[in-house]
C-alpha cells in the first residue's frame, strides 16, 4: 500500500501536521524514534493552553488523540533511509521494513550540540537552558548566567536581565568590541572573562580557571544543532547554513528543494519552542495536504 504521506518524526510539529491530514481522511503513516528535543525537561512552558504540563504528557496526549482518526497509522522505529519510488517515495526502517508514500514530510529534528564542559550536559534542560522564554521565569528572579558557546551570547546576555541579574561568562569564546560593552553596561550586565572549568551543585554553581565559585539559580547557553536524521542528506536536500546550525530549506508551502518533501519543526526552521513547532507542523500539513489536491 502507498500512503497519502509518511511524517518522519512524531514529536510536536510531526503529530500536528499529521492531524491536518488526518481531518482532510488523508492515509497518513507516522514513523517515531522516540527522541523528542525537550525529553530532558519535565515542564513545558509559553504553549497556550498547556503551560507548566510535563512536555512528555503534552505528546502522549496529543499521539493519542491523532490515532484516534482512523486513517492514522504510527510506527515507533528509527527510520534510516529515504529513497525516491515510483509514485513518490520509500522510507526504510532499522528492521529492513519499507513503506512508500506519495508525500514526505520530515519533522525529524535536531540535536544539541553543548559546550564540553563537565557537568553541563547533566544540568541540560534543568538547570542549563537554551529559551529564556521557556524558562526564565521559573528562576524567580535570581541569578542568571549565560555561558558563551558563540558570539549569539550577546543576545542571550542582552535579554536575560528581564528575568534576573545576569553575568556574562565569556569563557574565551569570543572578546565584545566597544559597542557591545556599552549595550551589555545599559543592561547592567557583569562581565567574567575567566574560563569556566566545570558546573556542580544543586542549581548551577560555575567553577572558574582561578577556583572560583559563582553561583546562578540556572545558566544559558547556545547549542549548535546538527540533524537527528540522515533523510535530508539522502534525498538531496538543500540546507541553509546558520550561526546556531544547519536547517532545511523551505519554500513558504514548506516544500524542500526535493518536489514533494515537505519539512517543519525544529529540522526546518529551528523553532526551539513547542508552541512555534506546533504552529508549523500544522502550517505543513495543511501544506502538504494541497500539494496532493493539485500535483
Amino acid at each position: 500500500m502507498t500512503y497519502d504521506v509518511i511524517i518522519v518524526g512524531g514529536s510536536y510539529s510531526g503529530i500536528s501536521a499529521g492531524l491536518q491530514l488526518a481531518r482532510a481522511r488523508r492515509k497518513v503513516l507516522v514513523i517515531d524514534a522516540g527522541q523528542r528535543r525537550n525529553r530532558f525537561a519535565d515542564s513545558s512552558h509559553g504553549f497556550l493552553g498547556q503551560d507548566g504540563r510535563d512536555p512528555g504528557a503534552i505528546a502522549d496526549e496529543a499521539r493519542a488523540q491523532l490515532l484516534a482518526y482512523p486513517t492514522v497509522e504510527w510506527l515507533s522505529q528509527p527510520a534510516v533511509e529515504a529513497t525516491r519510488g515510483d509514485d513518490g517515495y520509500v522510507i526504510t526502517l532499522a528492521n529492513g521494513e519499507q513503506f512508500a508514500a506519495r508525500r514526505l514530510i520530515l519533522a525529524t529534528g535536531v540535536v544539541d550540540e553543548l559546550p564540553d564542559i563537565p557537568g553541563l550536559l547533566e544540568r541540560w534542560g534543568q538547570r542549563v537552558f537554551h529559551c529564556p522564554y521557556c524558562h526564565g521565569y521559573e528562576l524567580d528572579g535570581g541569578q542568571i548566567g549565560v555561558l558563551a558557546a558563540s558570539p549569539i551570547a550577546m543576545h542571550h546576555a542582552l535579554m536575560l536581565p528581564d528575568w534576573g541579574p545576569t553575568t556574562l561568562l565569556l569563557n574565551e569564546v569570543f572578546v565584545p568590541d566597544a559597542e557591545q560593552l556599552a549595550a551589555l553596561a545599559k543592561r547592567g550586565v557583569t562581565l567574567v572573562t575567566e574560563p569556566v572549568l566545570s558546573i556542580g551543585g544543586e542549581h548551577a554553581e560555575v567553577t572558574l580557571a582561578s577556583g572560583r565559585v559563582r553561583k546562578f539559580a540556572g545558566l544559558f547557553t547556545q547549542p549548535r544543532t546538527r540533524m537527528s536524521s540522515p533523510l535530508a542528506a539522502q534525498l538531496g536536500c538543500e540546507f541553509e547554513v546558520g550561526p546556531t546550525g544547519d536547517f532545511i530549506k523551505v519554500d513558504a508551502m514548506r516544500e524542500t528543494s526535493v518536489t514533494g518533501v515537505l519539512a517543519c519543526g525544529d529540522a526546518a526552521i529551528g523553532a526551539g519552542n513547542v508552541a512555534i513547532a506546533v504552529g508549523d507542523g500544522a502550517r505543513t500539513g495543511g501544506a502538504a495536504h494541497q500539494s496532493l489536491m493539485f500535483r
